[in-house]
């Protein structure tokens, strides 16, 4: 096999080379395609697949970055994960209580604290229910039961509710196990003022990932070409960019470079969206 032991992605084709049939990624290439082609399992993948292809890529992040945006772009027939999300929404704690707000309208620079990132309102909200029957929450107090008015809550009579409803506990003990069920979940914040570059390097590739307020806007092949980079107010929250990007970029594992404010007009040659594939044959 001619796969390089790199990082990288890689995509099998079928007969139709515009619909992938899988796409996938690994820090080495050629290691994790022979583990495919060894597997019994893939059996149905391997006999649909023609060619492979491959691009190389300057690191794990870098190689996890293509794979999702990919897979969102071309939604490949055997590739369950990493799927678009659009109705991606989060548990939101305002001075009017809690909300479900979809991370889309999430205005950037929002200091509204946001927990646990769901595929829908619905699966939100069953969350939010299950963390009320674990912490004995009153889900009227909360927002998402009509109020009774001093009343206890039906949840109340059946002991699912500590009775901040009526009286039987104050606020501030309801408010401490709301704040406690709901901090395991909870969304970072971006920890910078502006847009940030995050770097890596294998041999001599080189790419550097222009990052705001955890959106991706895009990748570039040098130092000197990222300084010119432009955010795109179009670009959305990704869960998966935001799972793949928080914990390297908090624990400080990764080179960052803080960027300046963009340039309003800017003339970029050389950014990088989805790479040049090379072909493999098999």
């Amino acid at each position: 096999m001619e796969a390089p032991q790199v990082p990288g992605v890689y995509v099998f084709h079928g007969s139709n080379q515009n619909y992938p049939l899988y796409i996938g990624k690994s820090i080495n290439i050629r290691s994790r395609l022979l583990s495919h082609l060894r597997n019994p399992k893939e059996t149905r993948l391997l006999k649909q697949t023609c060619n492979i292809s491959h691009i190389p890529t300057a690191g794990d992040i870098s190689a996890l970055l293509l794979e999702a945006q990919m897979i969102k772009e071309q939604q490949p027939l055997f590739n369950k994960r990493l799927r678009k999300t659009k109705d991606t929404c989060s548990i939101a704690l305002t001075e009017n209580g809690l909300t479900i707000q979809y991370m889309d309208k999430q205005e950037t620079g929002s200091n509204v604290e946001l927990f646990g990132l769901f595929k829908n309102q619905t699966t939100a909200k069953e969350r939010l229910r299950d963390l009320a029957d674990e912490y004995r929450l009153c889900l009227s107090i909360l927002g998402f039961e009509p109020s009774t008015k001093g009343r206890a809550c039906f949840r109340s009579a059946i002991k699912k509710c500590a009775g901040a409803c009526c009286g039987n506990e104050n606020l501030q003990q309801h408010d401490t196990r709301l704040s406690t069920a709901l901090n395991q979940y909870k969304v970072a914040t971006w920890p910078y003022d502006g847009a940030i570059a995050l770097h890596e390097s294998f041999g001599r590739l080189n790419e550097y990932h222009v990052l705001h307020n955890w959106r991706y806007h895009g990748s570039y092949k040098s130092e000197r070409s990222v300084q010119k980079y432009k955010l795109s107010p179009q670009t959305l929250f990704d869960a998966d960019m935001y799972r793949i990007l928080a914990k390297p970029i908090l624990s400080g594992e990764v080179k960052i470079i803080e960027l300046e404010h963009p340039l309003p007009r800017a003339d970029i040659t050389d950014k990088n969206s989805l790479g040049r594939a090379n072909k493999i044959n098999i």
